[in-house]
């Protein structure tokens, strides 16, 4: 009745349904029950928990959140109350890692990352991606100089040591001189993925799916704003924030700190 009392009165709806009109009153000044009055502490719990994730956590991660906090709860209860409350995390598309364009006439290396056991500590391991990035102006424009820019800069904040491994796609930008040159200057290893293969990248691939679903619900007017965007998303809420699965829901700061 209660939904439906917008529409039709209440004493239309009481003699279709055949309760008294008295009887709907009463009971929506009945004092809340005890499960009820748990259910909206909850939620006042939940939902600064996804705001707080830009909208992008799930009923999994609210319950994991919840958890560190102190409050144990089911997960059918949490995803129960958020779909009460309309509380709908961006819905990540299937991911499907796209074929890289590597006809160019660049050396290629080969994918010693599928030869390797799985990583165990930082900076054994890192895997690249480039991706386009639309704005109002246009999109970003994939250049050589902004991958080794981003080189430099990774190994001038993380100074890992020689031999570390280097994985990405064959794409122009990661198999031209400038950068294999930058690789052997630091004694990096290169490594990338098989022809025509583009799940031998898929760490990279599906983080590069994550941004563009948690932050580009909307165009940026400006290219300097989309990067930007990139920069807040990343630095701010990715790396000291965004709880993983994968990583025992922990955030990637926290997962590293482990080690420090």
């Amino acid at each position: 009745m209660n939904q439906l009392k917008a529409e039709y009165q209440v004493q239309e709806l009481a003699q279709a349904l055949e309760v008294s009109p008295s009887g709907f009153y009463a009971h929506q000044h009945k004092p809340k029950g005890l499960r009820a009055r748990q259910d909206q502490k909850l939620i006042e719990q939940i939902e600064p928990i996804f705001q707080a994730s830009r909208r992008t956590y799930g009923s999994p991660r609210i319950r994991a959140v919840l958890r560190r906090q102190g409050e144990r709860c089911g997960k059918n209860r949490v995803a129960r109350l958020m779909r009460e409350h309309q509380l709908r995390a961006r819905q990540k598309r299937r991911f499907v890692p796209h074929t890289t364009r590597s006809d160019h006439d660049q050396p290629v290396a080969p994918n010693l990352l599928g030869k390797l056991p799985a990583p165990v500590r930082p900076d054994q391991v890192w895997v690249a991606d480039i991706t386009y990035l639309p704005s109002a102006e246009g999109w970003i424009s994939l250049e050589t100089s902004l991958v080794t820019e981003a080189l430099e800069r990774a190994r001038q904040n993380r100074r890992p040591p020689p031999g570390l491994l280097h994985h990405s796609d064959r794409g122009i930008q990661y198999a031209s001189s400038a950068y294999r040159a930058l690789l052997r200057k630091y004694q990096i290893i290169p490594s990338m993925s098989r022809l025509a293969n583009p799940y031998d990248n898929a760490l990279a691939e599906s983080f590069m799916a994550t941004l563009k679903n948690d932050c580009w619900a909307d165009l940026p007017p400006t290219r300097a704003q989309a990067k930007l965007r990139v920069f807040d998303y990343i630095e701010t809420f990715y790396n000291p924030k965004r709880i993983h699965s994968a990583l025992g829901y922990q955030s990637t700061v926290e997962f590293e700190n482990q080690f420090n």
